[in-house]
């Protein structure tokens, strides 16, 4: 029995230039189980592999389609047909959602120290369970997991930044910065040609048949706890934010955001709500659904649905 297993995307961007650390690292810790795959179809196999060894902690080293693929075998597969170990993800990449949101930030190397260091105690105050979010695309029976999804202007944003920012090789922080700037500068007139973020009308139904249309020009979806600081009282484990494509709803939520405090407060253009599905219609409009990008089509929405929830390691636990 292996204190951590660590389940490594050797073909992710992000862990490449990690990898040969990570492999000086496993070697010198005899309580480490190191399995590295180079396609994400070997990783429901290497699940079964990593379930023999009876980890008291799964840790995720890949990036996010490498996270997406881990928790959809966790969710259709069998590989811990007993208890299932918590999972722990490590920062790759440039957004890290997931691993910030469960306290793992900074030097990869050091967060798997730090997760080695938790492992070998006692895990009871480390362990958080949350829910992911079910993204079904038109007829697709084959669902997708994850945590954040942003659509509307939002997943617009994020395309532009990826897409466009990324490549030039600035840091991420600018770059998110730079991204902000022109979400906001999208909302003067201008022809479309130029402008970055134009988000399509969507249609969003949540539970209780709660309908929103419109443009939004932040709509993000997500289970995440530290996202959103919403105290909506209403029943379900997915929290909703849609922000008007105006200037004075989106300049409240810009001043929210830099307090900490993004969403915290509805009204004005601002909504927000929690329930347990939402379906998003819109000919053309994007969810992005931690770094897949996934399109509406005409008579077929995109419903997010809440899983049974899945344990994880959170080293901002106490």
């Amino acid at each position: 029995m292996a204190d951590v297993a660590l389940l490594s995307n050797g073909r992710s961007a992000g862990s490449q230039a990690l990898l040969a650390g990570v492999r000086a690292y496993c070697a010198s810790r005899g309580a480490i189980f190191h399995y590295e795959v180079d396609d994400l179809g070997q990783i429901e196999a290497a699940l079964r592999v990593i379930a023999r060894v009876r980890p008291k902690v799964l840790v995720v080293n890949g990036g996010e389609q490498a996270v997406q693929a881990v928790l959809a075998g966790l969710v259709s597969g069998d590989a811990f047909e007993g208890e299932m170990p918590p999972i722990a993800v490590l920062p790759i990449g440039r957004t890290n959602l997931i691993a910030r949101d469960l306290g793992a930030e900074g030097d990869p190397i050091a967060v798997l120290t730090r997760i080695v260091e938790v492992a070998s105690g006692d895990l009871a105050h480390h362990v958080v369970r949350r829910e992911l979010i079910a993204l079904s695309a038109g007829r697709s029976n084959q669902p997708v997991f994850g945590m954040f999804a942003g659509a509307g202007g939002l997943a617009e944003a994020m395309l532009y930044c990826r897409d466009r920012l990324y490549p030039l090789g600035l840091p991420s922080r600018l770059c998110h910065f730079l991204t902000g700037c022109a979400a906001l500068f999208s909302l003067v007139p201008m022809p479309g040609r130029l402008q970055p973020v134009r988000p399509a009308p969507v249609r969003l139904t949540m539970q209780n048949d709660r309908r929103l249309e419109g443009s939004f020009q932040l709509l993000m979806v997500t289970t995440l706890e530290r996202m959103l600081a919403s105290r909506n009282s209403g029943g379900g484990a997915l929290k909703v934010m849609a922000v008007e494509r105006r200037w004075r709803p989106m300049l409240r939520t810009a001043f929210d955001a830099m307090r900490g405090r993004l969403g915290a407060r509805g009204g004005g253009g601002v909504h927000l709500g929690r329930g347990a599905e939402l379906s998003i219609e819109g000919e053309g409009s994007g969810v992005i659904l931690d770094g897949a990008l996934f399109r509406a089509s005409a008579g077929e929405p995109i419903v997010l649905r809440t899983t049974a929830a899945l344990p994880f390691l959170s080293l901002a636990a106490a």
